[in-house]
């Protein structure tokens, strides 16, 4: 029998096709998933620290009777879904979008992680591995005779380079960072408009099983209700964004002078200061001091952000 869609764990979602499920979703902490045919294994993500990262692996291979990983494949750039790339088999090719391996490619924290987050992650053993093959908009490729789509919606989102893997056959879809099941969502690094565009992108797919980017699993009665609140909580932003700057109030002002309302029960909630600080720039055409924006939410929140990495 399948585990609860929030345990902790490897979930077969049908046969052959995995999500990796890791509570409670917060900072660092993601879901990842594999796709396994007759010649191999895909790999959806890895974790952002060698400990976490080797406990997947080693999950997937057990599932699987040690298949090989043929293939992996990047969501995106950021560290919990991507610094455990370097524990992959050498031979196995990594795919993701070109904006992506460039992000990557340019990460600081991989080096050394700021002291943002308490307790400061322990990367462990990895190193920094960006995918070999990069596409722009979609590509597919085969685990057996199984079909795996890699897509990308055509603008920033969540980031410039989010991918999402979609088995059709199956009416499987791996979000990635597009959903946040039952916790706040983040576009620090991408768009608050292409993240609400994404949304109806998601549900074109009209998939059977989602496993989100964070939180628990979804199935097709779940996520209208899902990219519902979502959207609810873009909306939100735009408007404490929009009063805040008529006011002439800085992000953190607007954020603490902001009701969360139904939001304020999500997990990461300071993930509004950096959310308002992207909206601003966006509104200013300029880029986000990522520096400032981090400063802001530890104000913010009180202290250093809670991770349990």
């Amino acid at each position: 029998m399948d585990l609860p869609s929030d345990a902790a764990g490897l979930h077969e979602v049908v046969a052959g096709v995995y999500a990796w499920i890791q509570p409670d979703g917060t900072w660092w902490v993601n879901n990842a998933g594999a796709v396994t045919g007759r010649d191999g294994t895909v790999i959806v993500d890895t974790c952002a620290t060698e400990r976490r990262t080797r406990r997947f692996l080693g999950a997937v291979a057990a599932a699987t009777g040690g298949a090989p990983v043929r293939m992996a494949v990047n969501t995106h750039q950021h560290g919990d879904h991507a610094y455990g790339n370097s524990l992959l088999p050498e031979e196995t090719v990594i795919f993701g979008h070109v904006a992506m391996r460039e992000a990557l490619l340019a990460d600081p924290i991989i080096d050394g992680c700021p002291p943002v987050w308490a307790p400061v992650p322990d990367w462990g053993k990895v190193s920094r591995r960006p995918p070999s093959v990069v596409f722009e908009t979609e590509l597919t490729v085969f685990a057996g005779e199984r079909r795996v789509e890699l897509r990308h919606p055509g603008h920033t989102a969540h980031t410039p380079g989010d991918v999402v893997v979609w088995l059709p056959e199956e009416r499987v879809l791996f979000a990635g960072d597009l959903v946040f099941n039952g916790l706040t969502p983040l576009v620090l690094m991408g768009s608050l408009e292409g993240a609400l565009r994404s949304l109806d992108w998601v549900a074109g797919f009209e998939p059977e099983h989602v496993v989100p980017g964070h939180g628990p699993r979804a199935d097709a009665g779940d996520l209208p209700g899902v990219l519902a609140a979502h959207e609810r909580y873009y909306r939100f932003v735009l408007d404490v964004a929009r009063q805040g700057l008529a006011n002439g109030l800085p992000p953190l002002a607007a954020a603490q002078e902001a009701d969360l309302g139904e939001f304020a029960a999500w997990a990461d909630a300071e993930r509004l200061v950096l959310n308002l600080h992207r909206a601003y720039a966006d509104a200013a055409g300029a880029e986000v001091d990522l520096v400032t924006a981090l400063g802001d939410a530890m104000t913010w929140n009180g202290g250093p952000l809670p991770t349990s990495v």
